[in-house]
């Protein structure tokens, strides 16, 4: 039990030393300035008209849905024995 808590400890310590650290570092960092190229790759894109895509197509009833599983299926066996007898 007691070795939980050391490991309790040791890990409060290492996030209060990790925080510091950034701390730390967050203000070093923020008076460096980025590359020309990301800098230019960040920008906002032009307005550009957002592309849309409208899906339109009626719901399968049930049979339909085991049918489609099933030509899946049969597919699927089809296509492993094909490549298992070319091995």
């Amino acid at each position: 039990m007691n070795v939980l808590k050391n490991f309790e400890a040791l890990f409060v310590v290492t996030l209060g030393l990790a925080c510091a650290a950034n701390y730390v570092m967050g203000d070093a960092t923020e008076t460096t300035t980025a590359p020309a190229a990301i800098t230019a790759a960040a920008a906002p894109a032009a307005a550009q008209p957002m592309s849309v895509v409208v899906v339109s197509a009626k719901r399968l009833s049930a049979e339909q849905k085991l049918q489609s599983l099933a030509d899946e299926r049969k597919a699927q066996v089809a296509s492993n024995s094909k490549t298992a007898s070319a091995m």
